[in-house]
């Protein structure tokens, strides 16, 4: 992220002995070591939200499409139903002769 090398490292080391002292500096730096942990925990876990947050929303537009097609489906077997009763009902009110010719004349040749 910032790219620091080891010498800036040694530089950012020398330069806080001398302002902050030798008594002091192990707790600054105890306490530097805990916010720097306690932020990359924050920022781990607003990332992990996200990544969830996404999932969700992912797994909503695929119900969303599934919910499409099964209406889709619907239409599909009502409208097959539709047919069935029709062509019973034909062979019904039809005597079977009528259905046979009937039969004939609509088959491809």
């Amino acid at each position: 992220m910032f790219d620091v090398g080891f010498s800036e490292l040694c530089l950012i080391g020398l330069v806080s002995l001398l302002v902050i002292g030798p008594e002091r500096l192990p707790k600054v730096a105890r306490v530097v070591g805990f916010w720097l942990g306690k932020t990359r925990r924050m920022v781990a876990s607003v990332k992990e939200e996200i990544k969830l947050e996404l999932q969700a929303e992912e797994m909503r537009q695929i119900f969303k499409e599934q919910s499409g097609l099964q209406e889709v489906q619907q239409i599909l077997d009502e409208t097959s139903d539709a047919a069935h009763s029709i062509k019973s009902s034909l062979e019904q009110q039809l005597p079977k002769n009528d259905v046979e010719q009937v039969k004939q004349q609509h088959e491809p040749e």
